[in-house]
């Protein structure tokens, strides 16, 4: 072989962005002058030259050539060592190529940007914004994320306090920015800020790389809006219009329709519909009255519905009615003869678990017909169980005691119990109930109002 080249250093270090040279040396062993090509081969290749780019040797001559690596100082490079080679071609023989080869190491660099969007948020609770922290450099980095403020009325919170980064890539980090009280109403207040993204040294005893420092600011506004006081007085006028619109207009207008229902002829045909045969039951009951005198006389008049009328406390009326009133009078009902208002009560106590208690709250007189009108049933204590109302040993009303405290039934057409006929009322007590701020009784106690008119003579 006629070609001989060797490289000055096998193994070198390059600094991004900075040209280390290798020297080459080239020697001519043959018997004619020899022109000599260079040709950089491996990963290198792209950031690597020889200089001159040939060479011309007489026989026996030698000469140096120069192998320069400028490796960019940019991610597309990673920091770390990487095997090259320099081909050497002579023209006349390419047979004879030659190719010494070496190893480079590209020192690594840190280079770290960054950029807080957005710059500045509002609201009522928390500021929002997002860190974009971007590695420019060769090899991975740590970042250390921080943040303070001017004052102590805020603070600077991360999702994630380190970042690491591949070399060429970004990665991104929540910052929210709290306020230290909260602001119901009023101006809103400005808190200024600062994130700090501080890269880490990769080995110990590196002095440590400047922090990106990034300047934000939060605005924290009221919880409260400012138009809800204006918004609350405007509703409490039109509240206060509405309630002085129904007093002055609506209701006594509806008073009036009322009372403009109310004509003679209508109370003459519910008379007349309560004088016919079955008038009294066929259509629910009918009753009509007219009140004297000069207390507050009221009538009114149903059709096949229903309809009541009562007389006038200072008067005396006449007409059917299924009630009592204060007035004397007499009517076509569901008895015959001469009514008088009757009422009765009963009460029941009963244990728990030892069956059911019964006790008889009215029993009408031979010759008479007792019309049950009103009923009213009190659980004072909150008991639990059951209460039955019952008429001839026929069950009327069956009632849970947890539903009601009191509770009372009015009918138009009256409940008819014959002469004899004996009204019970029977509890069941499960759990006796407990008043309160008073020690829990011992029994279950119930109670039970009667009222209507007992008539005599039979159906």
């Amino acid at each position: 072989m006629s070609l001989t080249a060797s490289l000055d250093a096998s193994s070198v270090t390059a600094e991004p962005g900075a040209r280390t040279d290798v020297p080459l040396q080239i020697l001519n062993s043959g018997s004619t002058v020899e022109e000599y090509r260079f040709e950089v081969v491996g990963a290198c290749a792209a950031w690597a030259t020889v200089e001159p780019r040939t060479l011309s040797l007489y026989p026996g001559a030698s000469d140096t050539v120069v192998l320069r690596l400028t490796p960019p100082r940019d991610p597309s490079v990673p920091a770390g060592e990487t095997p090259f080679g320099v081909r050497v071609v002579p023209t006349s023989e390419s047979s004879e190529t030659v190719v010494p080869e070496g190893r480079v190491t590209v020192a690594p660099f840190t280079e770290v940007t960054s950029e807080l969007v957005p710059r500045g948020s509002s609201g009522a609770r928390r500021g929002s914004h997002q860190l974009a922290v971007d590695n420019r450099g060769n090899a991975p980095v740590t970042v250390r994320l921080s943040g303070r403020t001017g004052t102590e009325r805020a603070r600077v919170r991360f999702a994630s306090a380190e970042l690491l980064i591949p070399p060429g890539h970004a990665d991104f980090a929540k910052v929210w920015v709290r306020p230290a009280k909260r602001l119901w109403r009023g101006t809103p207040v400005t808190h200024t800020f600062q994130v700090l993204a501080a890269p880490v040294a990769a080995e110990e005893g590196q002095e440590p790389y400047e922090p990106v420092v990034l300047d934000g600011s939060y605005e924290q506004q009221a919880i409260l809006p400012g138009w809800l006081p204006r918004a609350l007085i405007l509703a409490a006028v039109v509240a206060i219009a509405l309630v002085g619109l129904w007093y002055a207009l609506l209701r006594p207008a509806v008073k009036s329709a009322a009372r403009e229902a109310i004509t003679p002829e209508a109370v003459a045909s519910a008379a007349e519909k309560a004088a016919s045969p079955g008038g009294g039951t066929a259509d629910g009951g009918a009753t009509a009255g007219t009140g004297g005198g000069g207390g507050n006389a009221g009538a009114t008049a149903g059709a096949e519905g229903g309809a009541t009328s009562g007389a006038g406390q200072n008067g005396t009326g006449s007409g059917a009615s299924s009630g009592s009133g204060t007035g004397a009078g007499t009517g076509a009902g569901s008895a015959q003869g001469a009514g008088a208002p009757t009422s009765a009560r009963v009460e029941v106590r009963d244990a728990v678990g030892g069956g059911s208690t019964s006790a008889s709250a009215y029993r009408v007189p031979a010759g008479s017909t007792f019309e049950l009108t009103d009923i009213v049933v009190q659980n004072p204590q909150g008991d639990a169980g059951t209460l039955v109302v019952s008429s001839q040993n026929n069950p009327l009303w069956r009632l849970a005691l947890e539903n009601f405290r009191d509770t009372d039934y009015h009918f138009v057409t009256p409940i008819l119990v014959p002469a004899g006929g004996e009204i019970t009322m029977t509890v069941d007590c499960r759990q006796v109930g407990r008043p309160v701020q008073a020690p829990r009784p011992s029994r279950c106690a119930e109670s039970l109002f009667l009222g209507g008119t007992l008539r005599s003579g039979s159906e």
